[in-house]
């Protein structure tokens, strides 16, 4: 297995630290607001690295932390007239029901930076002595960043380069403007903890760090989080866990690609901002997901309203060629004779660097070739079937009833379901009568409310495909 990793900017064969188990931490959410597309990038990527190391047979340990103490979250409890532990239950609560719904698993731990506090005290206590750290007289902790000496090499960035871009406005309480903030003094009625350097709360950095090797260990195999996460959070958070610990702090770094609204940043201020909620009340979540693995974890996604058509149009390729087999579990006709070049094709794929756009090419080749044996070779079927919802499966995908999901949202339904079937029975009689002009009258109403005719030899069947989709 290859994994790209972001230190070493290659791709490298995957080894475990201990055979056959993999320790995981991915920076997970600040939870003061609702989770966007950018978050719903992030967790789907490493479900599916999750899912598909799990499939391979790794025992997985993945970790994804909570922050439920930042400036953000105090500036929106605040704002709303809410306790920070009401604000940030809400949204934890809302972040799992997107994640639910994206079908993401729960990561086996999720660690809050406010149950971990006594172990980031621990840590800044272990710099200060080591003199990778020092308390100013504001009662901040700041890191020395120019003590490590291998800061920057997670960006392959200099110092000297990193000094020059520094902001101006430079924080009289530190040495260097290049050291970055481990603990924080409290501001009257702020949250806060006892520490030695006085009633305080921790640095954004140093809570990862804390986290991570809490546990999953001084050192662990992965560690992986969004593109704007390299720099300066990761960077930092080398140096603060390699300074402490004294050694090699994770072997592989992995980061997402970016999402983008109709090829352009998405950004609140250009009102392109969209939360996981907002989108999922418009398209099926499968659709969305199917959108986010279509593309390489590290590639950049755009959202637009062609590119998810173009995925419901995917889904409904898969769907179709599941639809009228027995999708329940266990042995089917047909089964013990698929052979393995499907899944020998699809491996492939996913250990080069977990590459889910030719894993799926895989699959549609699947797909193929069932419709052929639904026709020629029914025996098959079933069999191939078992094999297109086990591979897809791993990445999450076709766990839906095929003809539910062709036939769209009920709700959305323009017709009730009965109304819909009274029609194409009008439109069956009326093809018997040789009245072709109203058939083709009943189709066209039909199609102009989204419902989509397809004939076949076995009769007439519909999908909803919405405007809106």
């Amino acid at each position: 297995m290859q994994i790209y990793n972001t230190l070493t900017r290659r791709k490298e064969t995957f080894t475990p630290i201990e055979p056959g188990k993999v320790r995981m931490y991915v920076c997970g959410m600040t939870v003061y607001d609702y989770c966007h597309l950018g978050h719903a990038r992030v967790m789907v990527a490493f479900d599916v690295v999750t899912r598909y190391l799990r499939w391979r047979d790794y025992d997985v340990t993945y970790v994804r932390n909570i922050t439920d103490i930042d400036d953000k979250i105090l500036k929106r409890a605040d704002e709303n007239g809410e306790s920070i532990a009401a604000l940030t239950e809400r949204m934890i609560d809302a972040m799992h029901e997107d994640e639910a719904r994206l079908s993401v698993l729960r990561p086996d731990q999720e660690p809050r930076a406010t149950g971990h506090v006594p172990e980031i005290i621990a840590m800044v206590k272990s710099l200060i002595n080591k003199g990778y750290a020092y308390p100013a007289v504001n009662g901040d902790v700041y890191y020395r960043v120019r003590k490590f000496e291998g800061y920057g090499k997670l960006n392959n960035r200099n110092l000297d380069e990193m000094r020059a871009g520094a902001r101006v406005g430079v924080d009289e309480h530190k040495e260097d403007p290049l050291d970055f903030v481990l603990w924080k003094a409290a501001k009257p009625g702020e949250a806060s903890w006892p520490s030695p350097w006085g009633e305080g709360r921790p640095g954004w950095h140093i809570e990862c760090s804390a986290m991570s090797t809490c546990c999953l260990g001084d050192t662990f195999d992965i560690h992986g989080g969004g593109p704007d996460l390299t720099f300066p959070h990761h960077e930092n958070e080398i140096a603060q866990s390699e300074a402490a610990t004294g050694k090699p702090y994770v072997n592989t770094w992995m980061h997402a690609g970016a999402v983008r609204v109709d090829q352009e940043k998405m950004s609140k201020s250009l009102g392109n901002f969209f939360t996981i909620r907002e989108v999922l009340e418009v398209h099926d979540p499968e659709v969305v997901r199917y959108l986010l693995v279509a593309s390489h974890y590290r590639s950049p996604i755009n959202y637009a309203p062609d590119s998810l058509a173009e995925a419901r149009k995917s889904l409904e390729r898969f769907y179709t060629a599941l639809a009228g087999l027995d999708q329940e579990s266990g042995e089917q006709p047909g089964q013990g004779e698929v052979d393995g070049r499907f899944a020998e094709r699809f491996t492939a794929a996913m250990d080069d660097d977990f590459n889910t756009a030719e894993a799926l090419s895989v699959l549609f080749e699947l797909a193929r070739e069932l419709n052929r044996a639904k026709k020629e070779t029914p025996g098959l079927a079933s069999g191939l079937a078992l094999e297109l919802r086990r591979l897809g499966g791993v990445l999450g995908l076709f766990g839906q009833d095929p003809l539910a999901f062709l036939k769209g949202d009920q709700a959305a339904l323009p017709l009730a379901e009965a109304e819909i079937e009274a029609r194409i029975a009008q439109r069956t009689a009326a093809k018997q009568a040789r009245d072709f002009a109203k058939a083709d009258a009943i189709r066209d109403e039909l199609a102009a409310l989204g419902i989509v005719l397809k004939d076949t030899p076995e009769g007439t069947s519909w999908i909803f495909e919405s405007p809106r989709q």
